[in-house]
């Protein structure tokens, strides 16, 4: 059976609190023998992987360019694809769950492609909620978590039912 994967997205122009929390989900996937996606660039990207690096996890960054400049410290393994945001598609495919911490345009893509997908769980910690017209939520099939410790459970849990799922969480 080949190891978990989990995506970790977010955006390069994050908060302090974004950052720690990136950090915190790294630390405790890789502490879990998960290995760990990412854009491999700066802001949340940049704390994921030095939280799963300071751990001694596998972090594997998937960037958008070929510059091999451009990534962030603590990758295990870079994979360069020259694709632009298109590699969006090419990370959430690669994963077992995604947890999206904060939001941005290219999060936001990260958080649609990980719905559209529709197999994997997708976890929330901050960032991107969607409403429809008359400004209700949009049913999906995400898990809000308000801690770090919650959105990596329930990621390594993914068969946990709504009624299931450790309090605090929200679908």
């Amino acid at each position: 059976m080949s190891p978990i994967q989990v995506a970790v997205c977010g955006p390069r122009e994050c908060t302090a609190a974004e950052a720690e929390h990136a950090r915190v989900v790294g630390a405790l996937l890789a502490e879990a023998g998960v290995t760990v996606l990412c854009g491999g660039g700066a802001g949340v990207m940049a704390a994921v992987a030095a939280g799963a690096s300071a751990a001694r996890g596998l972090v594997i960054g998937i960037r958008p360019d070929d510059d091999p400049a451009t990534a962030c410290a603590g990758l295990s393994a870079v994979i360069r694809t020259n694709m632009g945001e298109a590699r969006n598609a090419v990370l959430v495919s690669s994963a077992d769950a995604v947890i999206v911490i904060g939001g941005s345009w290219g999060t936001l893509s990260e958080f649609a492609l990980a719905h559209r997908r529709g197999t994997v769980p997708v976890i929330t910690l901050g960032g991107w909620q969607v409403l429809d017209s008359t400004g209700a939520p949009v049913p999906n099939p995400s898990i809000t978590a308000h801690t770090p410790a919650e959105a990596v459970s329930y990621a390594l849990s993914p068969t946990t039912t709504e009624s299931e799922a450790p309090q605090g969480y929200s679908r």
